[in-house]
């Protein structure tokens, strides 16, 4: 028996030669190449319409969101406004109170001196003694034999008249108009009053003191 040499013997052998034929038929696929991926694509046109929908929506619902908060502030400013045009006199009364009663003094336009005309001594101190007994004044002064020149229905009168001059609180002023016109003869009764700005203070605190608030 003699050796084969190793070359021989690799050539002749049956599975040497299968494997180089499966080798040879079936070669060995190339690796694909790598795509590049374009971002500036109809893809990334796409997304980037969408951002700006999106991005668009969202201004719009800040846009209305800052509107309704305009108009809430501007409609309860103007509530705000309204509420003080309507309570100012009520505030200003309150504050005068509170001011006079934390001082102790005299505030301008608390008290206020009323005048009234009447046809003669009696009926002017009928309705004086009337208007202190309801507390509607302090203290009337009766100012006698005065002459009033006035237009009345079309002519000129001159008459002799007696003067009332009421002291009493700003705020009785409605109260004594009306209890004047219930009593009185004529049949436009003249009420007209004026502040008091200042004073003896003794004096006008003695005024708040006798007619009631």
């Amino acid at each position: 028996m003699g050796i084969r040499s190793e070359e021989a013997t690799l050539h002749s052998s049956p599975a040497v030669l299968l494997s180089a034929e499966a080798l040879t038929s079936h070669p060995v696929p190339d690796p694909q190449p790598t795509r590049a991926i374009n971002h500036t694509g109809s893809g990334s046109v796409a997304v980037t319409r969408q951002s700006r929908a999106l991005y668009g929506r969202a201004n719009g619902c800040e846009v209305m969101r800052f509107d309704l908060a305009a108009v809430g502030a501007l409609k309860l400013c103007c509530l705000t406004v309204l509420l003080a045009v309507l309570m100012l006199p009520v505030l200003r009364r309150l504050g005068l109170r509170a001011f006079s009663m934390a001082s102790d003094s005299y505030s301008s336009g608390t008290h206020s001196a009323a005048f009234v005309t009447c046809p003669n001594d009696t009926v002017a101190k009928e309705l004086a003694r009337g208007i202190v007994e309801k507390k509607l004044a302090a203290c009337v002064n009766i100012v006698p034999q005065i002459t009033s020149v006035y237009e009345w229905q079309g002519k000129i009168e001159e008459d002799s008249e007696v003067l009332l001059m009421i002291k009493t609180r700003s705020s009785k002023i409605p109260a004594l108009a009306e209890y004047v016109r219930s009593n009185h003869p004529y049949e436009v009764a003249e009420v007209i009053s004026l502040p008091i700005d200042q004073g003896n203070p003794p004096y006008l605190k003695w005024i708040g003191d006798i007619v009631p608030e």
